[in-house]
């Protein structure tokens, strides 16, 4: 591979694993330097993920550092680098499909989404809502608008609006009261 002969691997390449086997950690640098774009691209191609490619460089460059030495060098160190690699990839590729749901598995998932019906009820009570909303007196229509449409709590509304909790909570008590008579009449 082009990759691999611009990485630069030589018999020095073995020189650095057994630095690297005797705990020195700018043969480590080095390395790592050296193979890092090759292995990284490699990896992105099998499992066609930056993020997961990136963390399973890490994993292979790990797995060097604690076992540099069992290399044996009865193959190049960039054989060695990619057999590590892939074989990170492959239990990555295999744990990735064992979470994919198959179809049998997603027709026990209950379906808790409103019917048709249910959708159009609410869709409709919503409706009548904002068109009663504008008949309120512009007191209740403040607060039930800070309420239901911003999420606003009392202490908050009471700040906005410039009046007392307990007059907020009156006046959606009665903004609600007269919504409902409104809709009702609807």
């Amino acid at each position: 591979m082009p990759e691999w002969e611009a990485a630069g691997e030589s018999s020095s390449d073995e020189a650095l694993i057994r630095q690297i086997a005797a705990g020195d950690q700018s043969a480590m640098r080095a390395l790592f330097a050296r193979y890092r774009m090759p292995l990284y691209r490699w990896l992105l191609r099998l499992v066609d993920d930056e993020a997961l490619a990136e963390d399973l460089l890490s994993e292979v460059f790990l797995d060097v550092w604690r076992e540099a030495a069992s290399f044996e060098a009865r193959s190049s160190v960039s054989t060695w680098l990619l057999a590590i690699a892939r074989y990170k990839a492959l239990s990555a590729c295999r744990r990735r499909a064992d979470v994919e749901l198959d179809e049998a598995t997603v027709a026990t998932v209950p379906d808790i989404a409103d019917d048709p019906e249910i959708t159009l009820q609410k869709k409709d009570r919503a409706e009548a809502l904002r068109r009663c909303l504008p008949r309120l007196s512009l007191e209740h229509r403040e607060v039930i608008d800070l309420a239901y449409y911003h999420s606003k709590s009392v202490k908050e509304i009471a700040e906005i609006v410039g009046i007392n909790e307990a007059t907020v909570k009156t006046r959606m008590f009665y903004a609600r009261k007269k919504l409902a008579e409104l809709v009702a009449s609807t």
